[in-house]
């Protein structure tokens, strides 16, 4: 699913109260005093959403978050910006309306470092939250609702960040009853997995390939690999979906999926997969 095994790390959360994300960032990195970058474009409020995230992870020990900010008027490829990105330990996408972040980030030269810095740095993290989260891989989910997202057409996809080719992260995803866009966007990428992240939960990938759960829900993972006699390709648009043997995994807190050889890892492998925990 990937060429090399990235060394950075991709934290993505599912929405909502995100203080355990931020506190589990902070633990990730390697020095509290790192230099963290804010991108808020995607708020609604980008300078009150990330102020407040400033607050919060200071609060937490963290004192170098800073807003980083791009928009119609500070493109991402400003010298300055492009600076701050080279020196940063951590990326941190807020929430909102994450085509937003890739209209200001798509096919620019931050996009590039960013990728290169995620591929090549063992102490680099890129994170998000509900829309960031979606962002992240080379397609994300903006559309789909109930019973509309299982019938052709009711489902919309766009391009994402890349930074993980071959998966699918939807967010709010028990809140807001989106298993069936999910399984509809599998369909559409039999490819990818999917990862369907409920609110206060999410995943660690490290290595490109081995997503630890962390939070108070659970993950749900689709793979379409096996899938056979689906039907997109005969119906027309606002006629029902089908497919059939998708396999599906349910996960909760500390379960490690290799997304990779697409299977749950035996506990013992997942606990010495993981760095020891840094003293208190």
């Amino acid at each position: 699913m990937v060429d090399s095994s990235p060394l950075g790390t991709l934290v993505a959360l599912g929405g909502g109260d995100d203080d355990a994300l931020l506190a589990l960032l902070c633990r990730l990195l390697a020095d509290p005093n790192a230099s963290i970058e804010i991108v808020s474009v995607a708020s609604q409020e980008p300078r009150r959403t990330a102020k407040a995230y400033e607050q919060a992870f200071g609060e937490l020990g963290c004192p170098g978050a800073r807003h980083l900010c791009i928009d119609a008027r500070r493109p991402a490829d400003t010298p300055a910006t492009l600076r701050r990105l080279a020196q940063a330990r951590l990326v941190f996408f807020t929430g909102g309306d994450q085509e937003l972040i890739t209209e200001f980030l798509l096919g620019t030269e931050f996009l590039r470092q960013l990728h290169h810095r995620y591929l090549t740095d063992a102490a680099f993290i890129v994170a998000g939250t509900s829309a960031g989260a979606a962002a992240l891989p080379d397609y994300m989910l903006v559309d789909g609702y109930g019973w509309r997202a299982l019938r052709k057409g009711g489902i919309q996809t766009r391009p994402g960040l890349a930074l993980r080719p071959g998966l699918l992260i939807d967010q709010h995803f028990a809140e807001r009853g989106r298993m069936g866009r999910l399984l509809h966007a599998v369909l559409t990428y039999p490819t990818s997995l999917g990862l369907g992240l409920s609110e206060e939960t999410g995943v660690i990938l490290r290595h490109g390939f081995e997503a630890e759960v962390f939070g108070d829900g659970s993950v749900m993972v689709v793979d379409g690999q096996h899938l056979h006699h689906d039907n997109l390709s005969g119906i027309g648009r606002g006629e029902p979906v089908a497919g059939q043997d998708y396999r599906v995994h349910l996960l909760v807190a500390g379960q490690v999926f290799d997304c990779s050889a697409r299977r749950v890892l035996p506990a013992a492998a997942s606990a010495s997969s993981r760095p020891a925990a840094k003293p208190e």
